[in-house]
């Protein structure tokens, strides 16, 4: 075979491998597992309530900005809630930021989040449940007892959340709720 003929099989060659592009993979345990929280991404609005005595509700109205980071392996979901306060003025009275991932070698999603308040950012890292667009996430604190979250997409498509207090893990109460409507 002459060298021109070699040459021309290896660029023929060379042309269909490039058009094939690189190798397609399958995705990631990680990476399928994080679309199931696809149904949060965007920005939400919308207003709410809380009750830490009951009998002494407070209303907010809240926007949350969600986010998929590093080709969707990791959410980002930033809170700003906006109260009245008595002399009418607005202040920002829940500024939190979590971050959710799926753990592959423990096969559960976890729950970081930062809520500042009082000059100090808190920490909670937590598993999280996801359902059928639902989240579900939740803590113990050592003075005020468990609380746990519940986020699902209702018949409307709104983000719709409550949450819930329990000093002895049997009897919850409904202190929070709010409902956002997607705003982009």
């Amino acid at each position: 075979m002459n060298r021109t003929l070699v040459f021309l099989i290896f660029l023929a060659l060379a042309a269909s491998i490039e058009a094939q592009g690189p190798p397609q993979t399958a995705p990631s345990a990680q990476a399928t597992q994080m679309k199931k929280l696809d149904f949060l991404l965007g920005k939400w609005q919308g207003s709410g309530y809380v009750e830490y005595v009951p009998g002494q509700r407070g209303t907010f109205t809240e926007t949350e900005n969600i986010e998929a980071k590093l080709g969707g392996l990791v959410d980002v979901v930033e809170g700003t809630g906006v109260s009245k306060m008595q002399n009418g003025a607005e202040a920002v009275t829940h500024n939190a930021l979590a971050i959710v991932s799926f753990d592959e070698s423990k096969s559960t999603f976890r729950w970081q989040a930062y809520n500042a308040g009082n000059g100090s950012a808190q920490y909670i890292e937590t598993v999280a449940t996801v359902g059928d667009k639902t989240l579900e996430w939740g803590y113990q604190d050592s003075r005020a007892g468990s609380f746990r979250f519940t986020i699902k997409l209702d018949e409307k498509g709104q983000w719709s959340e409550i949450g819930e207090l329990s000093h002895d893990g049997q009897t919850w109460r409904k202190f929070f709720e709010m409902t956002l409507r997607r705003a982009s």
